[in-house]
């Protein structure tokens, strides 16, 4: 690397320290000066007359900042870790259309931002941590249909317990590339327990880890919101699976709807308060309706799925034919019928519509859960288990 583009490389990863949470400020700075090495050579008065009174900003803006950038590079490129500044060749175009991007992003990956974001639709999918059956068998089905598109999409999540998780484990299986934003530094991956996850991201071609925060940093609360802006900004369209009406998911697909970006909302039961955030962009005009899937992957540009609809009855006959017959099989394929059909419905509830007795229904449950088939939550609600989970 040439030393006056490792001086430029340093000069935005100092930048991004120093305006992290005033990214606009510090991209203003940037375009007046045309040079980040640059402001770090200028006395105080020139740069109060760029930038307006941050006097805490203003503090960080000196040459031995721009000294520690430099071993902060060193130290990168021996951990196999990389920084892509605003200004750089590779930084995702998406991101910089959008009034707050970061200053620079250090990721993890076997490709450079071009191949990461070059030349396909990225489509961020995003959701409550405590994901539902119901959420679970739709995210999975969503990222299955987008596999069997012609245009196969970048997913893009948080990474985060429930939603982002299932998302992003699901495109892995079934060979779309996904990116893991993280609300940490690129040293550390947060839940813990993702890190194979991080691991398998950043070994996979077209797959990344990337976070704006520097090095060390720790999973605040106050993080998350930068984070989610990051993900909204980098995708052309937002689906929100299932969230509360405050949470992680709804501030990202708040943040897409201010970038102008496509929303759509996987709606849900008015009782259930974890489709509650989905329901009120629903009602307000802010996001679409995930109704039909297939309108969906139209919509989001990446033609029409292959993906067929999975045949529960031919299962049914070949996983359970061996030990039920006649009536009882009819029953199971009857009962599968129903979760599929409205998905969250009770035992109670299965009993008062088929007119069976609770032994009855309660067997039958148990068959297909035991073949895998459906599950059933603490509330005794089922739903149709996706494959592969």
């Amino acid at each position: 690397m040439e030393n006056n583009d490792f001086e430029e490389r340093a000069g935005l990863l100092a930048l991004n320290r120093i305006f992290g949470f005033e990214p606009a400020a510090g991209r203003r700075l940037l375009e007046e000066l045309g040079s980040a090495a640059a402001a770090f050579g200028m006395k105080r008065e020139e740069l109060r007359a760029v930038l307006g009174p941050y006097p805490k900003l203003l503090e960080g803006l000196v040459p031995a900042s721009l000294d520690s950038a430099k071993k902060e590079l060193e130290w990168l490129d021996g951990r196999h870790y990389r920084f892509v500044g605003i200004s750089e060749p590779g930084y995702p175009q998406m991101l910089k259309e959008c009034e707050d991007p970061p200053l620079g992003l250090y990721y993890r990956s076997q490709d450079g931002m071009d191949g990461i974001f070059g030349g396909r639709p990225a489509v961020a999918i995003v959701g409550t941590r405590d994901i539902s059956g119901y959420g679970r068998q739709w995210c999975r089905s969503i990222v299955q249909a987008m596999a069997r598109c012609p245009e196969k999409p970048l997913i893009v999540s948080g990474l985060a317990l429930g939603t982002d998780i299932v998302a992003q484990r699901t495109a892995l299986e079934e060979g779309l590339p996904t990116v893991g934003v993280m609300a940490t530094g690129i040293d550390s991956i947060y839940p813990y327990r993702h890190n194979a996850d991080a691991d398998r991201m950043s070994s996979t071609p077209g797959c990344a880890v990337l976070t704006d925060y520097p090095p060390g940093t720790q999973p605040l609360a106050i993080h998350f919101l930068r984070r989610n802006r990051i993900i909204a900004g980098l995708c052309s369209a937002t689906i929100l699976v299932e969230s509360k009406i405050r949470g992680g998911g709804m501030m990202t697909a708040r943040l897409a709807y201010s970038y102008e970006r496509d929303v759509y909302a996987l709606p849900g039961r008015i009782d259930d308060i974890r489709s509650g955030g989905c329901n009120y962009l629903l009602r307000e005009k802010i996001a679409e309706p995930v109704t039909d899937i297939a309108d969906l992957m139209e919509r989001l540009g990446l033609g029409p799925s292959s993906v067929k609809k999975r045949d529960l009855g031919e299962e049914i006959r070949n996983g359970l034919g061996k030990i039920v017959s006649g009536e009882k099989l009819d029953r199971l394929e009857e009962m599968a019928g129903m979760i599929r059909k409205k998905g969250g419905i009770s035992l109670p509830e299965i009993c008062g519509m088929t007119g069976w007795g609770w032994s009855e229904v309660m067997s039958c449950a148990g068959l297909l859960e035991n073949e895998g088939l459906i599950e059933t939550d603490l509330l005794q609600k089922c739903w149709i288990k996706p494959k592969n989970l």
